[in-house]
């Protein structure tokens, strides 16, 4: 693809890639090349769509501290994201690029949401005692007392009831008075307390936005009104978070940040609500009217995707049209595309429209997400190749069923290829397939080409397994259990890898095809 700085005037402070949706995996696989592919040109930190104060476990791991990987998943990314396979290796690859770099040089991780979502949010306690565990201070009686059962503030029912919030409480009205409090405390104890102080007060930051966002929740509005206030007052949160980040990351480089196109587009925010239509400003349209030209919008543009169910578009849409040049991701200059049909929105996807368009820079247009199923059906596409899956049918073991094999011939002893979605443990298991989600692809390489591609022949595989990482999206390694035949393996492969993948597959399958014809002329010469 072309490198996405070659279609801006200007290097942005803020670069913001967005998705139309959560859930395909091929936008944050990309994702993290375009992010890594930008350290080499400067970019020192990203901010994804996730709370920014559980973000600060993600980027312990990120600078080597003693976090384990598992916990910087579980704990470090809000909204569920840290269960993405992507997002794993984000954070290996961010951890690997710091390792021996001097702190100018180091790639931070930063989360920009406020710890809530539009239809809930907890009580700040969590977020009150980190900041007195940091200053000292015993406030915990009366943080408790105040904050009382914490089912009250989790009640999403009232999001949309303003008569069942606590937001405009005594009780919460005097913890706002704590929050604001500590807040002034932390600046007066600063200099005496340099270490870990912007770690707490992002956590005293996170207290004073739950604390706002369940106000808003209690303010005796229409169902409607009230919606887009909510998402108003969430967008507005991202703002100033994305506002802080950068003035953390000025001196040391220009900041990457990914999330929906909603958050991130110029334009106001617009959704339909029982034939109402109802806008806010999200955090784009609030940064881009703060920073001008140094914030600049990459949209994301979605063809199918088998994940989500999501088919591909009409011809005379936007999505129909920008994927009739190529079957590959693409950037294409906002300038350059052309009007035409607004797709159907049905919330899986948020389909691109003149609007989006007009106030982006330009757009990443993924034609296809790519699962198991997609991948078939391109192995099925080369000549004489049949396929045989894994089932209780075909006496197959059941920790295999529904994996694919694939061959050349009538011979089932060695598939050139398979596609496998399941580890099999104390043998097959460094993958970790048994994400939700996940698959492998395995080739059959022949020795020559391993050798070509790794560096050593596959007798001295055992020699060299622990220099990958065998669960790493996108990345061409030795098959962990048949690499000393001259196998190799890419779990889930992108849409971007595709040419490299079908090369591969090209050189696997005429090895099928050289091998069932050579069968062939001894069967005949025995006949002969």
């Amino acid at each position: 693809m072309t490198s996405i700085l070659d279609l801006l005037a200007v290097r942005p402070a803020l670069l913001a890639l967005g998705e139309p949706t959560h859930g395909e995996s091929a936008f944050l696989q990309i994702r993290n090349d375009v992010f890594m592919s930008l350290a080499e040109h400067g970019y020192r930190s990203i901010a994804l769509e996730s709370d920014r104060a559980a973000g600060l476990i993600a980027d312990e791991f990120v600078q080597g501290a003693a976090v384990t990987l598992d916990r910087a998943l579980a704990e470090g990314f809000s909204h569920g994201f840290g269960a993405a396979p992507a997002n794993r290796d984000l954070l290996l690859r961010m951890r690997e690029w710091n390792a021996g770099r001097p702190a100018c040089e180091r790639l931070t991780f930063h989360g920009f949401d406020a710890p809530l979502e539009i239809e809930g949010a907890p009580s700040p306690r969590r977020h009150l005692t980190q900041v007195c565990d940091f200053l000292d201070v015993d406030r915990s009686a009366q943080i408790d007392e105040l904050v009382g059962d914490e089912a009250r503030w989790s009640d999403t029912a009232a999001i949309w009831e303003p008569g069942r919030s606590i937001g405009r409480s005594a009780d919460a009205q005097r913890l706002r008075v704590i929050a604001d409090d500590l807040l002034t405390e932390l600046y007066l104890q600063a200099h005496r307390r340099a270490e870990g102080w912007r770690a707490a007060f992002i956590h005293a930051a996170s207290a004073v936005a739950l604390l706002r966002y369940h106000a808003a929740a209690a303010a005796p509005l229409a169902r409607e009104e009230r919606f887009a206030r909510l998402a108003g007052v969430r967008d507005a949160l991202m703002a100033q978070n994305l506002l802080a980040i950068r003035s953390a990351e000025a001196h040391r480089g220009p900041t990457l940040v990914f999330a929906h196109n909603t958050h991130l587009q110029r334009h106001s925010s617009t959704m339909t609500m029982a034939g109402t239509d109802v806008s806010w400003a999200g955090a784009g349209a609030i940064i881009a009217s703060l920073l001008g030209e140094g914030y600049a919008v990459i949209a994301g543009s979605l063809g199918a995707s088998p994940a989500l169910g999501i088919e591909a578009p009409a011809p005379s849409t936007y999505e129909g049209g920008l994927q009739q040049e190529t079957a590959l991701p693409r950037y294409v200059r906002a300038s350059e595309i052309a009007p035409a049909e607004q797709r159907t929105h049905d919330y899986r996807y948020f389909p691109l429209d003149q609007a989006t368009i007009e106030h982006a820079d330009a757009v990443l247009h993924i034609p296809t997400g790519v699962d198991a199923a997609v991948l078939a059906d391109r192995i099925l596409a080369l000549p004489g190749v049949e396929q045989t899956v894994a089932s209780e049918e075909n006496g197959s073991p059941e920790g295999a069923w529904g994996d694919r094999f694939f061959y050349v011939g009538p011979d089932r002893r060695q598939p050139f290829a398979t596609i496998v979605e399941h580890d099999v443990p104390g043998f097959d298991d460094a993958s970790q397939l048994d994400r939700p989600g996940v698959f492998r692809l395995n080739l059959d390489l022949g020795r020559a080409e391993f050798e070509r591609l790794f560096g050593f022949p596959p007798k001295d595989f055992e020699d060299h397994r622990h220099e990958f990482d065998f669960a790493r999206l996108d990345t061409l390694v030795p098959h962990p259990g048949y690499a000393l035949y001259g196998f190799g393996s890419i779990v889930m492969p992108g849409p971007q890898m595709l040419p490299e993948t079908d090369r591969l597959l090209a050189i696997a399958h005429a090895r099928a095809v050289d091998r069932h014809e050579r069968a062939a002329r001894r069967a005949a010469d025995q006949q002969d």
